[in-house]
């Protein structure tokens, strides 16, 4: 038996249009395992001075928080479901959601790769994420 912790479903925004579209397969997957879901969204980035003032690394940059709450909000029509928590993040998105599916039950991307019309490329994370996750893992076409 899974422990409950295990039984979330994971997937990675960041606003964009394959973001959506893996939150909204997430969602599905999620119902139909009566499984909760978490929306996870990084951030990453070194010390850095704007102007006068220095920017805080370990703070997310000005919008970010904006993104990941507009993003949910979108996916689920301003009704967002009591089984969905949201998560954002310090670090690079691979490496974290490798970690962070240790105690998922599926992980769901969208596709950001590159590739001509014979042979589509995934993305770097999505890579990372298919070689390495503790769970499976599902791409999410746009």
């Amino acid at each position: 038996m899974v422990a409950a912790a295990q039984q979330r479903i994971l997937v990675g925004i960041d606003g964009s249009d394959s973001s959506k579209a893996a939150l909204r397969e997430g969602a599905e997957i999620a119902r139909a395992l009566d499984a909760p879901l978490t929306a996870v969204m990084f951030w990453q980035g070194p010390p850095i001075y704007e102007g006068w003032e220095t920017v805080d690394p370990n703070r997310p940059p000005e919008g970010t928080e904006d993104v990941l709450r507009s993003t949910v909000a979108e996916v689920f029509g301003g009704e967002v479901p009591e089984d969905v928590s949201t998560q954002l993040l310090h670090g690079r998105a691979a490496a974290r959601l490798v970690e962070e599916s240790e105690d998922a039950l599926m992980l769901v991307l969208g596709r950001h790769g590159h590739g001509g019309m014979r042979r589509p490329a995934l993305g770097s994370v999505s890579n990372a994420c298919i070689a390495h996750a503790h769970c499976p893992v599902l791409v999410v076409r746009h």
